[in-house]
C-alpha cells in the first residue's frame, strides 16, 4: 500500500506588506523655536528701550558752598543700546518677509543687534562722563568732578535685554529655515510682469452703477 504524501508544512510564507514610510517628523520644533524668538526678541526689545530711560548713576558735584546731586539715565550714558534694540526690533520683523540667504542676513542683523547692545550696556556702567558733563552744565566751569558715585541695576537690565536679543538672532539663525514666511500672493512673477488679470463679469444694462464702473476700466458696456 503506497504512502499518501503529506502537505508540506515548510513552505514559504506570504509575502507580507511592505512597510510604510516613516511619517515626516512633526513641525513642533519648528513652531517653538519660532515662538521663543519672537517673544524673546520683543521682549528683549522691549526691555531695552524701558531700562535706557532709567536712572543709571547718581553723582553729587562739589561745590563750594556744599555739593549739587545729579542723576544720569541710560541714554545719556550711550544712545547705542536703544538704537541696536530698534535695529533688532526691525530685523525681527524682517526676518518674515525674507527668505533663504535674505533671511539669513537679517538674522545676522538681529544676532549682532543683541551682542552690541548687552555689550555697550556692560561698558556703560563704569562710565562718569555723561554724570561730569551734567555736573559742569549746572556747575559752570568746565570739568566739574563729580564724587559719591554709584549705579543703579537698569545697565544690567539692558544688558538683559541685549541677551534676548542675541537669543532670538541665534534661534533665527540656527533655526530660520524652518519657520513659515509671509505670503507670496502679491508678489510679481518672475520677470517683473504681474500675473494674468481675472477678467471682469460683463456689465449688466439694467444696473447703471456697473455701467460707470466698466466705463472707468475703459470697456465698451454695449459690447
Amino acid at each position: 500500500m503506497e504512502a499518501v504524501p503529506q502537505p508540506r508544512t515548510d513552505a514559504a510564507p506570504a509575502d507580507e506588506p511592505a512597510p510604510e514610510p516613516a511619517a515626516a517628523p512633526p513641525a513642533s520644533g519648528g513652531r517653538r523655536s519660532l515662538a521663543v524668538a519672537l517673544l524673546s526678541g520683543a521682549a528683549g526689545a522691549g526691555l531695552t528701550l524701558l531700562a535706557t530711560g532709567r536712572t543709571w548713576a547718581t553723582g553729587s558735584a562739589v561745590l563750594a558752598q556744599g555739593s549739587l546731586p545729579r542723576s544720569v539715565t541710560g541714554s545719556d550714558v550711550t544712545g547705542v543700546p536703544g538704537a541696536l534694540a530698534v535695529v533688532g526690533l526691525a530685523a525681527l520683523v524682517a526676518v518674515f518677509a525674507v527668505r533663504r540667504a535674505g533671511r539669513i542676513a537679517v538674522a545676522a542683523l538681529l544676532t549682532l543687534s543683541g551682542l552690541g547692545t548687552a555689550v555697550a550696556a556692560v561698558l556703560g556702567l563704569s562710565d562718569t562722563a555723561a554724570l561730569r558733563e551734567k555736573a559742569s552744565t549746572a556747575v559752570g566751569v568746565a570739568g566739574t568732578d563729580v564724587h559719591h558715585v554709584t549705579y543703579t541695576l537698569w545697565p544690567w537690565v539692558t544688558a538683559a535685554g541685549g541677551a534676548l536679543l542675541l537669543v532670538a538672532g541665534l534661534l533665527a539663525l540656527l533655526r530660520g529655515r524652518h519657520w513659515p514666511a509671509m505670503s507670496g500672493k502679491y508678489e510679481r512673477t518672475p520677470g517683473g510682469a504681474r500675473g494674468p488679470r481675472r477678467a471682469q463679469p460683463p456689465a449688466d444694462p439694467d444696473r447703471p452703477e456697473e455701467i460707470w464702473k466698466s466705463l472707468d476700466r475703459g470697456e465698451d458696456p454695449t459690447r
